[in-house]
């Protein structure tokens, strides 16, 4: 490869800009060069926690790993999941944010339950191992979960009651399990239709799925009315059933928020105390929580009953280490070793284009993982010097590519989406967009019992006169809450508002005659209210604006400049959902909505009847696998 060609891929490509900090993408997929040495001392302490729990020696770890911002606490938690994802020592747990703490159970079995939809160190699911260490353990044999995944499309086609011959097959070994459902629906991800995989992890998020879906899988939808302490009690089952199996690591990670809960306490005080919970409960496993340590002197430290938490969640308290001058140049090295490989070209040293002796120089000076990568970043050639960036164009651009893969992550999650269109609103704030000049974007005034069902409230001048629209974002597939938010958004009165809007990309059940009766008074013209469509490729880009705000810290950005590179590049003032929301209502229906009522013609089949004949052709399937 010719000079000249390492000299152009140093002149087009930067391998550090918009790269410095770990996000949940990079640490379910490997997307950081990773140089072991750094911080070994905290990644083997997992490990070895991990031997012990396997070996019996302890039943549940709980280490606490501070670091100030930046130091690599996020590294070390990527590294962590690499390694069990390459030897399977133990399922992994994942949680790095909460959008709203007051129902942080809630979230948490959410994540959980997307956790578990990575992919394991067998080559599929978390989610689909468990299905088949259940079934191994049930009939004594020792499948592979290939094996099962690739035998099962001929059976759930010719009768869906497999899932509930072998609950009830695992159910005999498993008594304790107190709703029988929730090993049903584990049974269900190991289904060949990708919907059907969907709808199970889904249901075992403690969301409720479309009635035909769970009539087929044979699976009840839940209205609780104390939805945290359900929540919790489906981790607690499903944390039984990983922990016979083998050990769950459940990390906590940058679970940091502006705002407090209801009973005043901040996200990482109410991180620790589910926790503490958690540590109470798990069988078998490790609980791995990082945090500043300011935050655990003067959060977690303080919190009434301190001792009890701090004595679970830090058996083990590890701090986190400066690098010094061999570490900066091996993090560079390796970095910079990825990237020439990957153009296909040979640097004439590991470090090049840096010094060796400048980056020993900054070792010196004891820096951060981030401070370092950001370093680089400054001081590698860029293509086009004479035009500086937007200091947000990269990590936007990056948070852009990587909701490529995991939009669909966030689509169900109505808290997450009404952020991102909160965050757009707020970018137009002084603009006139659709004939409106948005003025202000604030909370909804409810009482408690009708606090969550409008997520914001929009506050406007069309045509001289004051516009206040309210807004819900609705992506649940259950009757009630679906009922129960549009009860809610017809009550102009009582919350102020001039205009409803509702945002949603799945139609609303034709059975379900209140919520539709709901729904036409709202889209009437006597409230002339609107349902906006939403769809990926809308909330796409308010969505990457809201992770970047998100990080803003991290990345070391002001809420101003996020802001301002929202409004130079037209990100919301441009975007369908907001323009949709504050335009002139049309009344209809949209079209283009989600029916997911539609049952698949796979299962439409001709079914066996008996449970006999399901339980006879259970068995030969598996008999088929095991020659």
């Amino acid at each position: 490869m010719s000079n000249d060609s390492l000299l152009d891929v140093i002149k087009n490509y930067n391998p550090f800009a918009g790269r410095f900090v770990v996000t949940d993408h990079n640490v379910w997929r490997q997307g950081y060069p990773d140089v072991p040495s750094l911080n070994a001392h905290a990644s083997d302490a997992v490990y070895e926690a991990i031997e012990k729990v396997r070996s019996g020696q302890r039943r549940i770890m709980g280490i606490t790993m501070t670091a100030e911002r930046g130091l690599g606490k996020s590294h070390v938690i990527s590294r962590i999941r690499q390694r069990l994802q390459d030897d399977g020592s133990a399922l992994f747990i994942y949680m790095s944010q909460c959008s709203d703490l007051n129902r942080i159970k809630s979230e948490f079995l959410r994540t959980f339950a997307n956790s578990l939809k990575q992919i394991g160190s067998k080559g599929v699911s978390q989610w689909q191992e468990l299905a088949t260490a259940l079934i191994n353990e049930a009939y004594k044999k020792d499948y592979t979960p290939q094996q099962l995944v690739n035998q099962f499309p001929g059976a759930f086609a010719k009768n869906p009651k497999v899932a509930e011959v072998l609950r009830d097959k695992i159910l005999s070994i498993k008594p304790d399990i107190e709703n029988p459902d929730i090993l049903t629906a584990i049974i269900w991800t190991l289904s060949p239709d990708p919907a059907y995989e969907v709808f199970a992890v889904r249901w075992l998020s403690g969301s409720n799925i479309p009635q035909s879906k769970a009539d087929i899988m044979g699976l009840a939808n839940i209205n609780s009315e104390n939805q945290e302490a359900e929540s919790f009690n489906t981790v607690r089952q499903i944390l039984d059933l990983i922990s016979d199996y083998k050990p769950v690591v459940v990390c906590f990670d940058e679970m940091e928020s502006d705002h407090l809960n209801d009973a005043g306490l901040t996200a990482k005080q109410v991180t620790a105390i589910l926790g503490k919970d958690l540590c109470d409960k798990i069988k078998k496993g490790v609980l791995l929580t990082s945090v500043y340590p300011d935050s655990w002197v003067h959060e977690i430290k303080r919190l009434p009953y301190a001792e009890s938490v701090t004595d679970r969640i830090g058996q083990q308290v590890i701090d986190l280490k400066h690098l010094n001058s061999d570490d900066v140049v091996a993090l560079v090295s390796k970095w910079l070793e990825e990237f020439y490989k990957e153009k296909g070209v040979t640097p004439p040293h590991p470090v090049y284009p840096f010094d060796e002796t400048k980056l020993r120089g900054l070792g010196k000076e004891r820096p951060i993982v981030r401070k370092v990568l950001q370093w680089c970043k400054d001081n590698f050639s860029e293509a086009e010097p004479g035009l500086k960036k937007h200091p947000v164009e990269l990590i936007y651009q990056e948070q852009l590519t990587v909701l490529d893969t995991t939009i669909q992550d966030y689509i169900e999650n109505n808290a997450i989406l009404a952020q991102a269109l909160r965050l757009g609103f707020s970018a137009v704030k002084g603009e006139t967009v659709e004939k409106v000049k948005v003025e202000d974007v604030v909370d909804i005034q409810a009482k408690s019992s009708d606090k969550g069902y409008i997520n914001f409230k929009i506050v406007g001048q069309e045509n001289g006169k004051e516009v206040k629209i309210g807004v819900a974002v609705l992506q649940d597939s259950g009757g009630m809450i679906v009922q129960a938010t549009l009860k809610r958004l017809i009550r102009y009165e009582d919350f102020d508002l001039t205009r409803g809007c509702l945002i949603r990309s799945k139609e609303i059940n034709k059975g379900a005659a209140r919520a539709q009766q709901y729904l036409s008074h709202l889209l009437s013209p006597a409230l002339g209210g609107e349902w906006v469509l939403l769809k990926s490729e809308d909330i796409k880009p308010l969505l990457a604006a809201h992770l970047v705000m998100k990080a803003r810290e991290d990345y070391e950005l002001s809420e101003e400049q996020v802001i301002d590179y929202i409004r130079q590049k037209g990100i919301a003032a441009n975007n369908y959902l907001i323009r949709e929301i504050l335009s002139d209502p049309s009344g209809q229906v949209p079209t283009g909505l989600v029916d997911e009522d539609v049952i698949p013609e796979a299962q439409v089949t001709e079914h066996l009847s008996g449970s006999d004949e399901v339980g006879v052709m259970v068995d030969d399937l598996l008999a088929k696998i095991g020659l």
